[in-house]
């Protein structure tokens, strides 16, 4: 295909959003405006809501000309014909949400897929080789706490029996492990869930930035290198429950305040480790969870960032140590050091979740930046797209290990994303996938080029 074929490719903006709003119907969250989409997501892994998603993508793709295939994990692959065997070259991303989430966070980049499969058919394109759409599941590690869960099974990153057997946190009282709720929901698929049974050529993720990069640059596109490494990990404080009215301050082993001094010493931390470290605590549980009981135990979650391995490996060292000496009921930091010195408590570490920084191919990233420049025009591309490193995990991590990937980045409204305000402006949407489309087409020429005789 001529760079002047591709170049008249269009996407439909319209159509794109309507498939957007129309798949977001299945697992409405909170409302967040007046509008007829102004309402977040809460469509969680493997629930009834993702049944019906997912029913939907395949009954979509089917009706595209695709053969739809699911794996031992769930994912669902999308295949469209081409011209020659081998792998497919394909988009993919994720239809489960946050459980207070947005509806584009992943959603925009399996229904851009679909959008380029619809380009297709409305202009008659045969591709050289097969491509496709991937609606990977668990990508948000909420319902069950590893993120992009089922394509690290894929990539053999993760093993099978672990993803199979690992439970529901949502709600609390939900101890469905995945394999009871892929079964459930009638996709516990027979293929393999493997990248040597079901390879991939390469794959391309059109994504919300999920930051505030873009939008603060004015630049439409994010051309993605590769993503900063992350460690999960489950921290728990035990001290000894005791009654608030009896109980001096220098006798309790206070578990609660404790873990409070750690959640700031983290954020400290990694202000003074600097090169882009990050530390977080979104959960934290507190138990006996009485008003006038001391707490005696409490688990919180700890997810530390940085974009080279050695800072993160750096970071958790320095919080290993300052939150042993706080459980001593020592000083880091001033922290302590107003406050009545009471007994010890014991902290425990449980790795959950790592990703190391990734590279991506300099082949896709060339596609995406190709791609990018045909959309503006080579004059403006220099002040419409940006070389970016992404903060945050995608299936595109694991997909790397195995196949050549890069991603596309398009601003999200202040930077906002896990949240139900979370908003693409439609024409960002369409821009991302206006070079998906180029992006996958482009890799399609190259995969031909250089296998002229096949």
């Amino acid at each position: 295909m001529s760079e002047r074929e591709l170049s008249s490719l269009k996407v439909n903006q319209e159509r794109l959003m309507n498939n957007i709003h129309y798949s977001s119907e299945w697992g409405k969250g909170e409302r967040w405006g007046s509008g007829p989409t102004d309402i977040g997501m809460s469509r969680l892994a493997l629930s009834p809501s993702d049944k019906q998603a997912r029913d939907w993508f395949a009954e979509r793709t089917t009706n595209l000309g695709c053969t739809v295939t699911t794996d031992a994990m769930g994912n669902q692959f999308a295949i469209r014909p081409g011209q020659r065997s081998g792998p497919p070259t394909c988009a993919g991303s994720h239809l489960d949400t946050q459980p207070s989430g947005g509806r584009y966070d992943g959603i925009l980049g399996v229904t851009a897929g679909l959008e380029l499969l619809e380009v297709l058919n409305e202009r008659c394109i045969e591709t050289a080789y097969p491509v496709g759409v991937v609606n990977w599941t668990n990508e948000e590690g909420a319902r069950f706490p590893v993120s992009m869960l089922a394509s690290g099974v894929w990539a053999s990153a993760i093993p099978l029996s672990t993803a199979h057997g690992l439970r529901s946190i949502i709600p609390p009282s939900d101890q469905t492990t995945v394999r009871d709720a892929l079964a459930k929901i009638g996709y516990l698929g027979q293929m393999e869930a493997s990248w040597e049974a079901n390879p991939l050529a390469a794959h391309f993720e059109l994504h919300i930035e999920q930051g505030p990069h873009l939008t603060r640059s004015g630049r439409r596109v994010g051309v993605v290198q590769g993503v900063q490494a992350y460690r999960w990990f489950s921290v728990t404080v035990t001290g000894r429950d005791a009654h608030t009215g009896t109980t001096d301050l220098a006798n309790r082993a206070d578990a609660l305040l404790t873990a409070a001094r750690m959640v700031i010493a983290s954020h400290n931390a990694a202000t003074r480790v600097g090169q882009g470290a990050l530390a977080s605590t979104g959960v934290m549980e507190v138990r006996p969870g009485s008003t006038n009981t001391v707490p005696g135990k409490v688990k919180f979650s700890l997810d530390i960032r940085a974009p080279r391995e050695e800072v993160v490996e750096e970071l958790e060292g320095v919080l290993r140590e300052e939150f042993e000496t706080l459980a001593k009921g020592e000083d880091v930091g001033g922290l302590a050091q107003a406050g009545t010195k009471g007994l010890p408590c014991k902290v425990e570490w449980k790795m959950d979740s790592v990703s190391e920084a990734i590279k991506f191919h300099p082949d896709c990233i060339d596609c995406v930046r190709d791609s990018s420049k045909a959309m503006f025009g080579e004059e403006d591309a220099e002040t419409k797209i940006m070389e970016m490193t992404s903060g945050a995990g995608h299936d595109s991590v694991y997909t790397s290990k195995r196949c050549p990937t890069s991603m596309i980045f398009v601003p999200c409204r202040d930077g906002v994303s896990h949240n139900p305000a979370e908003y693409c402006e439609p024409e960002d949407c369409a821009i991302g996938a206006q070079v998906l489309l180029g992006s996958v087409l482009r890799y399609d020429r190259l995969r031909a080029m250089r296998e002229p005789d096949r």
